[in-house]
């Protein structure tokens, strides 16, 4: 049977078994849980559907705040129900308000929520964030002109279809706008990471807030890493009033100018800076389509072809996908000088295919082949700025070129494994090196 609360709503959730029901609604499974409720699977047995039913279980333990804020959220979802009809929001279907228990009747949606393609392991491919964000600006604007500002976006509250469909879901924290009322904060609501500048400060919110936040959650559909890191809240919530972003194609170089451009100003600090409206989001992000490049090369196809390279051979999965994301795939013709001697660089190169001649003051040192790198001198001292040998292709070749600052702000662990990988490569060069020596001597 369903979990008891006290009269005051406090109490844990029970097992299910088959037979139990909320309501009229027969559970099937449970589907989800979070702090204050859970979700379950159910069946309408009068519109024959399946349905999702959020179980509000309120603390007897929990402090007069918590509490209220609890409540508040329950009611302000169930006063959506019938509200927001919109193909890419979630419909809220019923909501029920008893003595010993609370709980909400949504649309099903078989699939996934956004956060398990939020790391750089498991990110969608670009024209796939693009279409997703896309369609939450014309789900939130369908809200805001229903005086609606959803306080919450985060992957998390983003579910995608096992069809492909974007749903926006979790309106608990949201604001509904009415005639002559200021849309004011309360305290505790939303997810610190995807928080704008003005909702930390607590001051009055508009649809900004939530342009601000969908411009994070892209900025992590597209990195798979927040713009802004720290260890402690406070330092997060400093970061975000205070501290630049680095650009998303610090940490992805790939990505097209006008994407990049775009989520810089979804995120700008200054809503007199940021987007204005969503149709400006819109408008921006539909041109973005056009710009987008596409690969010949899949992105598991260049995880696979990296995989099998010696110089990886210490790169966990992760941080493999890592490199997959910061790095850029070229394909250079034979006789071309990929860097000359004396000229200014900001990358280095792993070849990924072919040979490459090295020269220092027109004279042949090396040749590098499959597997190796070059240029990576930048990375390791941030005062050289000029390229010490000339690197000319000895035929087509293919490379990925990678970003010194890219790598600088990759993960702890992209960046110990690179360093064992150079560490590796220094040590054959030096190796070849004295061989030459000894058989001239």
């Amino acid at each position: 049977m369903l979990p008891r609360p006290d009269a005051r709503g406090g109490g844990a959730a029970a097992s299910f078994d088959a037979q139990v029901q909320v309501g009229k609604y027969p559970i099937l499974r449970e589907i989800g849980r979070g702090a204050t409720s859970h979700v379950y699977l159910a069946r309408d047995p009068f519109a024959n559907r399946e349905v999702a039913i959020k179980v509000f279980l309120f603390d007897q333990h929990a402090d007069p705040q918590t509490e209220r804020m609890m409540h508040k959220a329950f009611l302000t979802e169930a006063s959506l129900a019938g509200k927001l009809n919109h193909p890419h929001i979630v419909d809220i279907l019923d909501a029920v308000a008893e003595p010993d228990h609370s709980y909400l009747v949504m649309e099903y949606i078989a699939g996934t929520a956004l956060d398990a393609h939020a790391d750089v392991a498991t990110l969608l491919p670009l024209d796939k964030v693009v279409e997703i964000i896309f369609k939450c600006i014309r789900a939130l604007e369908y809200a805001f002109q229903h005086g609606v500002i959803h306080r919450d976006i985060k992957p998390g509250n983003i579910l995608l279809s096992a069809a492909g469909e974007t749903k926006v879901s979790d309106f608990g924290a949201s604001f509904q706008q009415r005639v002559g009322q200021e849309t004011t904060q309360l305290s505790g609501v939303g997810s610190p990471a995807y928080m704008s500048p003005e909702q930390i400060r607590m001051e009055p919110l508009t649809h900004q807030t939530d342009i601000y936040s969908l411009g994070v959650t892209m900025y992590r559909l597209l990195t798979g890493r927040l713009p802004y890191q720290a260890r402690t809240q406070a330092a997060l919530t400093y970061a975000i009033l205070n501290t630049p972003p680095a650009r998303p194609s610090t940490l992805r170089p790939d990505l097209p100018p006008l994407l990049d451009q775009i989520v810089m100003n979804a995120i700008h600090k200054d809503p007199a800076l940021r987007y204005r409206s969503w149709l400006d989001f819109g408008k921006d992000l539909s041109q973005a389509f056009g710009a987008l490049r596409v690969s010949g090369v899949s992105d598991s196809a260049k995880f696979n072809e990296l995989r099998q390279m010696a110089f990886f051979e210490d790169f966990g999965d992760v941080a493999l996908w890592e490199v997959v994301r910061i790095g850029s795939w070229k394909k250079i013709p034979a006789g071309t000088a990929v860097v000359r001697e004396g000229d200014q660089g900001e990358s280095f190169y792993l070849l990924v295919s072919g040979t490459v001649g090295v020269t220092l003051s027109g004279k042949t040192v090396d040749t590098i082949k499959r597997g190796g790198c070059f240029g990576q001198i930048l990375y390791f001292d941030d005062r050289v700025e000029r390229r010490t040998t000339t690197i000319t292709t000895l035929g087509d070749i293919t490379v990925i070129e990678i970003k010194v600052a890219a790598l600088r702000a990759a993960t702890d662990a992209c960046q110990v494994a690179c360093n064992k990988a150079f560490m590796r490569v220094l040590v054959d060069r030096l190796m070849h090196a004295n061989l030459q020596l000894a058989a001239r001597g």
